[in-house]
Parts: structure tokens; sequence; C-alpha cells
């Protein structure tokens, strides 16, 4: 007999897919048309939102049934959106998140550090130059686009994000630096990148100042301002993953630090000095 409670997988979950690639972009542009002043018939905003409230009801009923079935909260929700998904808005949510973690001066995953080591400071002059640039374009393409409202609303909406986009780069390098922590540096760039590399398995970290670098098999360059300082050569590969998730296993490291001293400094004493096996990953 079926059990007609199971789960639904397979067919249902890239159909439920399918479906909210169609809608979402559409209520996007309804969105988007209604903010510029279009007038859209009432029939079509109804069904509109239902579709959307339907799938939302959906989801959510799905969801909970993921859950009750075992699964975390995060592998139920990898169920229902793609991976490539969650990790494009996960990163955008940690360039936002990185703002607000500027102006308050909370830099993130320092608690409890045995150093920290920040690597935004040479970058600075040009991201803010950027800034200014996109501010400008911004405040231009708003004047010449003024007699074309739809036009001139998406405009604007996309050059404040430009803006915030560059602005929320800059303030995730600032706020997510590299630490050394409970036998990990944990290497970091803006809000892609962040990899734990265990103590026991650096071969030879040094101060090693490149200005240009080649993109290679098994090699990860963290470039600030195009420059790294400090080069690290592990005895096993570490995984350092692409933006979507894709697995990129590296043997050798190249950074980024204000102080390449400090870093490197630190990174030898804790090599050196007897201590335990590495413990789980630090999650602050």
């Amino acid at each position: 007999m079926t059990d007609t409670t199971r789960v639904p997988r397979g067919r249902v979950l890239r159909f439920l897919r399918a479906v909210a690639y169609a809608v979402l972009p559409a209520e996007l542009v309804l969105a988007v048309c209604l903010a510029a002043g279009v007038r859209i018939p009432v029939a079509v905003l109804l069904v509109g939102e239902l579709l959307v409230l339907g799938l939302l009801v959906t989801e959510a009923t799905v969801f909970l049934r993921l859950l009750r079935s075992g699964l975390s909260a995060r592998d139920a929700l990898a169920e229902l959106v793609p991976e490539a998904v969650l990790r494009l808005v996960g990163h955008e949510l940690r360039l936002m998140a990185g703002l607000g973690r500027w102006v308050a001066r909370r830099p993130h995953g320092v608690a409890g550090a045995d150093g920290v080591f920040p690597h935004a400071r040479d970058q600075a002059a040009l991201m803010y130059g950027f800034a200014f640039v996109c501010v400008v374009e911004t405040v231009g393409m708003s004047y010449l686009l003024a007699d074309w409202p739809l036009v001139h609303t998406v405009v604007l909406v996309l050059d404040v994000y430009t803006v915030l986009f560059v602005l929320g780069l800059h303030a995730a390098s600032v706020t997510r630096p590299h630490t050394l922590a409970g036998g990990f540096l944990r290497v970091r760039q803006a809000a892609h990148v962040d990899v734990h590399v265990p103590l026991d398995r650096i071969a030879g970290v040094r101060r090693e100042s490149l200005f240009s670098h080649e993109k290679r098999d098994g090699e990860l360059n963290l470039a600030v301002g195009s420059q790294t300082s400090v080069t690290i050569e592990l005895t096993e590969p570490v995984d350092a993953p692409r933006l979507l998730g894709a697995p990129r296993p590296v043997r050798l490291i190249r950074l980024h630090a204000d102080d390449p001293r400090a870093l490197v400094h630190e990174v030898t004493r804790a090599r050196t000095a007897p201590s335990p096996s590495p413990g789980p990953l630090p999650t602050a």
C-alpha cells in the first residue's frame, strides 16, 4: 500500500522549481511596471497574485513535509531551491549584512580568535572611487531618462543597487578579515571566499609580494588591489568552493593582509607551538 503522506521528491520538486522560475520573474516585472505608473488590468494583477500565493503555500507545505521527514531546515530548503540560487542569494545577503556590520563596526567571525588580520585597506581608495563614479552615473541617467518613467524606474533601481553592491563588496572585505582560531587559518575575501585551512596541512608560509597572478589549477589567488603579500603552501589540498558551489581543491594559497609580517609570524608560531589536533570548524 502506498504511503500518501510521504515527502514529495523528483517530479514534484522539479515542477515547483519550474513554476517558480516562471512566476517570480513575472511578478517582478509587474512590480516594476506598477512602480513606474503603468496601468495594469485588474484581472492580470489578480491572476499574478493568486499564482504567487499558490506557489508560496505549496512550497511552504512541501517544506514542512520535508522537515517532518527528518531533514534539517537547510537541507529542506536545498531540496526546494537549487544550490546555485541559494548561494547567489546568500552572497547578496552577506554583502548587505556587511554594510550593516561596517556601520556598526562589528566584524564577523572574530570572537575568540587568536589572531585577526584585516586585508581591505589597500583597496579602499579604488572602491570609493568606483562607488563615486556609480553615484554620478545614477544621477546622470536619472536626469536623462526623466521623460520615460518606466525606463527611468528600472534603471534607477539597478543603479542604486549597483552602488550598494560596490559598497557591500568593500564592507564585506572590511568586516570579514582573515582569522586564526581553533587550529585553523580562516582565509576570506569579500563575501564569496571563506576557506578553513588546518594548520597541520600548512607546509610553509612566507611573505611574498606579487602583482600578477596566472590562473592555474590547484592555486587560489586572493588579490587585493591586484596584490598578494603572503604565500601559503599546503601538504594536502583543501576545498575552496567556487561562487556557485563547484569544488576547487587547492594546494597553494596567495592572499593579502594589511600586516603580512604579523600574519606570517602568528601562523608560524601556531604551527610550531605544541597543541592538540584541530577541533571542529569554527562557526562564529
